[in-house]
């Protein structure tokens, strides 16, 4: 972003939000918040989730800096992953988006709803 009179999102900035915001995680993170987790504890928490998407929202996420993985000496070796103190910062701006969304969700299904009607209208 430039300036406060200008919203430019460049491409640094989108590709890390699409990475950070993106359908799993968010859920992920919100699991990671509270606790350190094994996949499979993730993967229970947040049963939709496929294994192919949960490995590649937590290798993206860890390449972000925003969480770690542990190597836990057990038998047979586990992962375990956690928040990372980067990820923590992430908690604020979130909580600020999904307070908007609580807060503006009426708006927007009446403005869903015009849409639609609209859309069936013109068929």
């Amino acid at each position: 972003m430039d300036t406060e009179d200008e919203f430019l999102i460049g491409l640094p900035h989108r590709e890390l939000l699409d990475q950070v915001l993106d359908k799993w995680s968010l859920s992920v993170l919100s699991e990671l918040c509270e606790r350190p987790c094994r996949f499979n504890e993730l993967r229970r928490a947040i049963p939709q989730v496929t294994q192919k998407s949960l490995t590649a929202t937590l290798r993206r996420l860890e390449r972000n800096g925003v969480i770690e993985r542990e190597v836990v000496s057990t038998r047979p070796v586990a992962i375990r992953y956690r928040i990372t103190p980067l990820g923590k910062t992430l908690r604020p701006p979130i909580d600020v988006l999904l307070t908007w969304a609580s807060e503006n969700m009426p708006a927007i299904t009446r403005a869903r709803e015009a849409f639609d009607t609209q859309e069936e209208a013109s068929r």
